[in-house]
């Protein structure tokens, strides 16, 4: 196929492919092999799906209505785009047919338009604001999909994990904040079978493309453009990306690890203290430090890198600097809202892996202290949250008795109190204990 993001070849039967994707679909679950038979996009999504050991039966569960939904989307950064998606997809949003969604980088659903008729059915689903329909809660659909590979792409019927969902079929492409890089949520349309062909994944990447050159526009921004801030991208990915001069320049590991180093030491670095920090004690290479720092030089341009001692000129923006600033003046929600995962979880170097510790220290203490069912939920589906067993405790606690996810959190207790050992202890004990 020339596009691995679209559902169907040109000229494939619809009929014959929902059949031989959902053969394939009950051999995965039964625990055969489907690989052959599916797109690779999607039987890495199903793996996904199957780890996060959701219920192929079950639907997502909404975590935000009410009040809550109101004021967290007002805030959100995507709601100074609605009127553009309104604009670009209103008319598929009303035909009768199809719908249009909108969700943050989590999956949450903000908005939902469509026919009352296409709103009701999607309802049975809980395709509906407030709901949370990443792959974690929802499996393999196409804004859920969309976030975890950071990319456009078709979901078509059955290729679809959870079975409720199968009648449909979507397409979402991913929406980044133009300055920083960091995934602010997806687009997406949803509607019959004959929405998998390729205008409706153009529609979408159009859509979100046109959404990010707004927001990096001065009423986008709600401010002036400021071309010669330069952006870092370090959180959630090995590889730092980097932004300067209108350039997307993506960092090696060693780069990535140098350049962070010196946004948390603005006051600068001689080469002894980087290579303990590049290096650790015993193995400093002061020869190849220079070099990487020259290759580094030439990637940033002169004006923005001094040495003796090395640092960094003008404004330079970082995404791990911008939770720790929010967590500063107490906004928890927004910090962990920028938080995508881990700083450069691949990097062994001693300096980032302390950095490392101190921004998930912080955000994890932030998240546990304000005993926040939404913030805790948030904190466990991330990376470094997804195996602490205090979070899953407090999320037990604070979850009400109803709550659709707190039997799910309850059982996450006691699976990780029995892989650390801890079969003994009692399951909703107090953070920290």
């Amino acid at each position: 196929m020339a596009d691995p993001w679209l559902a169907l070849e040109f000229g494939a039967d619809p009929g014959e492919r929902i059949a031989q994707v959902g053969a394939a679909h009950e051999a995965f679950l039964s625990g055969g092999t489907s690989q052959r038979q599916v797109r690779d996009v999607v039987h890495r999504s199903w793996r996904r799906s199957v780890g996060a050991l959701l219920d192929p039966e079950g639907t997502p569960p909404v975590e935000l209505t009410g009040d809550d939904l109101e004021s967290y989307r007002a805030a959100h950064p995507l709601a100074r785009v609605l009127p553009l998606f309104r604009d670009l997809l209103g008319g598929i949003a009303e035909d009768g047919a199809h719908l249009m969604a909108v969700c943050d980088a989590y999956g949450r659903l903000l908005w939902v338009e469509g026919h009352p008729g296409v709103l009701r059915r999607a309802e049975r689903m809980n395709f509906v604001p407030g709901a949370r329909w990443d792959e974690a809660h929802a499996g393999t659909n196409a804004p859920g999909t969309a976030l975890a590979v950071d990319h456009s792409v078709q979901i078509f019927a059955t290729e679809h994990f959870s079975r409720p969902v199968q009648p449909w079929t979507c397409a979402a492409a991913p929406i980044h904040d133009p300055l920083t890089g960091r995934l602010l949520g997806a687009v997406d349309i949803t509607g019959g079978d004959h929405l998998a062909n390729p205008q409706s994944l153009a529609l979408v990447r159009a859509t979100a493309r046109a959404a990010e050159a707004w927001l990096a526009g001065p009423l986008g921004q709600g401010g002036p453009v400021e071309p010669d801030v330069v952006t870092v991208t370090a959180l959630g990915r090995d590889e730092a990306e980097l932004r300067v001069a209108g350039r997307r320049v993506r960092l090696g590991r060693r780069h990535s690890e140098l350049l962070v180093l010196l946004l948390q030491h603005p006051e600068g670095r001689t080469g002894e203290q980087l290579g303990l920090d590049l290096y650790g004690d015993d193995r400093l290479h002061p020869v190849t430090l220079r070099a990487e720092m020259s290759r580094l030089r030439r990637i940033l341009g002169p004006e923005l890198l001094d040495s003796r001692p090395y640092r960094l000129r003008g404004t330079v923006r970082a995404d791990f600097r911008t939770v720790v600033e929010l967590l500063e003046r107490g906004e928890v929600a927004g910090a962990l809202d920028a938080y995508p995962g881990s700083l450069l979880p691949a990097s062994d170097a001693p300096g980032v892996a302390r950095l490392r510790r101190l921004v998930d220290g912080q955000v994890r203490a932030a998240v546990l202290a304000g005993d926040d069912p939404a913030l805790l939920t948030a904190w466990t589906t991330t990376p470094a949250g997804a195996d602490d067993l205090a979070a899953w405790q407090a999320l037990a606690r604070a979850l009400p008795p109803g709550a659709p996810r707190r039997p799910l959190a309850t059982a996450r207790v006691q699976q990780l109190m029995r892989e650390y050992g801890l079969t003994g202890a009692t399951s909703l004990q107090r953070p920290g204990n």
